[in-house]
Parts: C-alpha cells; structure tokens; sequence
C-alpha cells in the first residue's frame, strides 16, 4: 500500500524580475515524515517554504497538499487550516504574557471553548513554560521565545508543519529542547519540513533530506539510501608506533581504499570498503602484526560530510 503523499509539488518556479529563485522543483514528502531541507543561504529553501504555505504564489507550477491543490485565494480555506508555518524572523508580542500570546491566536483560529482552554494548556505543557504562562514574553531567554513561536504554530493542531530555520542562533540545550518536542510532534502524525544550517540536528530528526543548490533540488532521498549510497565508512585508527608501520598495514588490505593523517594525533582515519565482519579482519591483522593500536573506532561520514561532497561535485 503507498502512503498519501503530504506534500506534493510539480514544476514549481519562482521567478523574481529575472532571478529564478526556485526552478522547476518536483517534490514528495510522505505523510508522517520528518523531511529536512538543506542549502546554503540564497539556494531557494525559504521561497519554496513560502509557496508551500501559500505565503507566495508560484510563478509556475502546481502544489498539492494531502491531495488537494493549494491556491493562495479563498478557494480552499479548510486545507490553510491545516499548515502551520513558523518564518525564520517571526516577531513576538513582548508586551503580552505566554498565555495572552497563544490565547490571541487560539482566537483568531477560532477555537472555541471549552476546546481553546485545553489547548492552550496542552500546548504550554509541551513546550515546558507551565511556570512561565503569565510571565511577559520580554523577559524569556531566546530559546522559550522560540519554543513559543512553534506553540503558536502548532495552536490549531496542523496536520502539516513548516520550519524554516527554527534553531539558528540557539545554543545547543535550546536546540536539544527544540528538537525533543519535534520528535512529540512527529509521534503524533505530524508531517514536518524543516530547514536547518545545523545539520547534525537534521541527521537526528530527519527520515528523508533535500538538498538545494541555486534553486534546484539537487538531491531527494531517505536519509538511509543517503547514507548507504553516499557515505563512506570510516575507521579512527591510534597507534603508539610510528604511522608509517600502521600505513605500511593498511596498503596489504585490497578494502582500504585512502586514509588521511590526523592533526596533532598519532592517528589515521581511514575510509574502509567493507562491512563489520571486514572491520574486524582489519584488527586483527593489524594486531598480529604487532601494531600498538590503542583506538579502532569504525563510523559513517556524517550528514555534513555527504552535504559537502555533493555541493562539491555540482560545482565541478
């Protein structure tokens, strides 16, 4: 059985005067999933956030969600209502008390009582401000600010959500904290696209990945068939020997494919064409022949890694 699609865009463009922000993008997000948007700054990411929750009109192009067309006109006002869409530069009411703050958009997306109540305290508990509801929004720390622009994006329990850059400038407990109430999101059946400079914040939450370049999808996949197709293994090898014997090793296994000298260590890391049953041989032939290994850690290039080979291979 295929799952419905959540998000589903065909030859979508988005041309300013002459610059193509977005050029011709196909893109399908399943239900359910957490899909990560990677980029550098001017690839294109925001304005297709933006069409996506019809804050822009694409110059071309169709955008459908769970099914149906997306229109920027009042068309289809029930389908609107299931996005929530956080901006990057969203401002905050600091005058307004946490509860005042989300109470006036419960409003304005007309939930009633006794449902706005509820909600309102569900929502606070999620983001951990109970002991902060009627605190005014001027003296939060950055990081409850932003948590509580993902609670007035979720106030009116959207069945799609958009993040555009939501932990830029946080330190890493606010990003941590970000992240543990996305994964409750996602456990709920939420359909989250988010676009992020922190990429192993992506590589923890995301199941699929995008990558754009100069407003082009470059690359659309499962963060597994990524790693599987891109990722290299790579072993951290120590020696309290001279490198060149534990180099002199290497070069005997056909699986070694090139290593590189660690700065200031007396280590290697190697990337390895082989599965763990091939790792282990390494060792142990490394240790029969005597080598003083003192670290053998196998791991996989990371997400940042795989980002950079690509943007790499588009600009050659």
């Amino acid at each position: 059985m295929v799952k419905e699609l959540a998000i589903q865009t065909s030859g979508v463009t988005k041309q300013f005067d002459r610059h193509i922000a977005v050029n011709n993008i196909d893109l399908e997000i399943q239900t359910g999933e957490v899909y990560g948007l990677i980029g550098p700054n001017g690839a294109g990411k925001t304005t297709l956030i933006r069409m996506l929750a019809a804050a822009e009109e694409p110059t071309t192009g169709e955008i459908y969600i769970n099914g149906d067309r997306l229109l920027r006109d009042h068309s289809n006002p029930t389908l609107k209502r299931r996005l929530g869409y956080l901006p990057d530069d969203y401002p905050l009411y600091e005058e307004l008390t946490v509860w005042d703050y989300l109470d006036y958009f419960a409003r304005l997306y007309r939930l009633r009582e006794p449902r706005r109540t509820k909600r309102l305290h569900e929502v606070i508990e999620l983001i951990q401000l109970e002991n902060k509801r009627d605190s005014l929004i001027s003296t939060l720390s950055r990081g409850m600010k932003q948590r509580l622009s993902l609670a007035r994006t979720i106030i009116h329990e959207p069945i799609l959500l958009l993040l555009d850059e939501p932990v830029s400038g946080l330190d890493p407990i606010a990003r941590m904290q970000f992240r543990e109430i996305v994964k409750v999101l996602q456990e709920a059946g939420m359909t989250i696209l988010i676009s992020s400079h922190v990429l192993s914040d992506l590589a923890e939450l995301c199941t699929s990945v995008g990558i754009m370049e100069l407003g082009y999808l470059v690359e659309s996949s499962s963060l597994q068939h990524l790693y599987q197709r891109l990722s290299h293994q790579q072993i951290i090898i120590s020696s309290l020997g001279k490198t060149e014997e534990l180099i002199g090793e290497l070069k005997n296994n056909p699986l070694v494919e090139e290593w590189e000298l660690m700065l200031g260590q007396n280590s290697l890391r190697v990337n390895f064409d082989g599965n763990e049953e091939d790792c282990a041989d390494l060792l142990r032939s490394l240790i029969q022949a005597q080598i003083p290994i003192t670290q053998f850690h196998c791991t996989q290039e990371d997400l940042e890694t795989i980002f950079l080979k690509l943007g790499h291979k588009q600009a050659s």
